[in-house]
């Protein structure tokens, strides 16, 4: 049974606002350790002076559609670019902080408003933002040969909301539109959180999370395929980081189920 809720802010609003100061500083100082043409093997074709720019000009958008709490979706992305200087942009990003602090802290989390995914509120951007940066900071580590860890309970919550979000995010990933089947499941098992579990279902209309209740009421039914992992490991592998063949992950099942999955699920 998973431990977070599919519906509504599993996780208080603080947590992620303040996550999100933490991450972005740990971020920039993993980015500005290196010289910014040092390759990301995680994001192909990006350098750490790019990863840096993403992140920076995708926090300021965020919070650019908090603080006039959009309600149709925006035909741009114009915002500040960041400094033309590679060297100077850890510095912009960290420097950019106080301002999204301050936007989060003012930003009533219930108040409707345009997104994406499921979440029709001002509160689905704070979750959004902090699994953008959280996982570019941990591309950015990787980057330069740091060692990275995640907070097992974000770690979890993440899980939760890649998967509630994934069939809203066909604008961007057109793959996932095409992940269809005839009812076949497939579980994702946490290994160090009490075994929380989050199912979907592919359907002939697309992917379906299914909510806990429904893996509950399932009793014994097994999923035609299972990963089981640390809450980490399952957040990476959702976000391309890892595979499920390497150690860490225990699988069960259809194996071609999982490579279809994932070949449609990158983005």
């Amino acid at each position: 049974m998973a431990t977070t809720s599919r519906a509504g802010h599993p996780l208080p609003y603080d947590v992620y606002r303040q996550a999100i100061e933490r991450e972005t500083l740990r971020f920039a100082e993993a980015a500005g350790s290196a010289d910014p043409g040092t390759t990301v093997p995680s994001c192909p074709d990006w350098s750490l002076a790019d990863l840096t720019r993403h992140v920076g000009m995708l926090q300021r958008w965020f919070g650019g559609l908090l603080t006039a709490l959009v309600q149709e979706r925006p035909t741009s992305r114009d915002v500040e670019p960041g400094p033309d200087d590679a060297r100077e942009r850890a510095a912009w990003v960290a420097a950019g902080v106080p301002a999204v602090a301050a936007v989060l802290r003012d930003a009533d989390p219930g108040a409707p408003m345009w997104a994406w995914g499921e979440d029709q509120h001002a509160r689905f951007w704070a979750r959004r933002m902090l699994f953008e940066t959280l996982v570019h900071r941990v591309d950015a580590e990787r980057a330069v040969g740091q060692e990275t860890g995640i907070d097992p309970v974000l770690a979890a919550d993440g899980v939760d909301e890649f998967l509630v979000n994934l069939p809203y995010a066909g604008g961007f990933a057109p793959a996932v539109t095409q992940l269809r089947g005839t009812g076949e499941t497939i579980a994702f098992r946490c290994a160090d959180l009490g075994d929380a579990e989050w199912r979907v279902r592919l359907d002939a209309d697309g992917l379906h999370p299914l909510p806990p209740t429904a893996a509950d009421d399932a009793g014994t039914s097994e999923p035609h395929a299972a990963v089981r992992g640390s809450a980490a490991d399952l957040l990476l592998l959702l976000y391309g980081r890892r595979s499920y063949e390497e150690p860490g992950y225990e699988v069960t099942g259809d194996a071609a189920l999982l490579d279809r999955w994932f070949a449609h699920t990158a983005f």
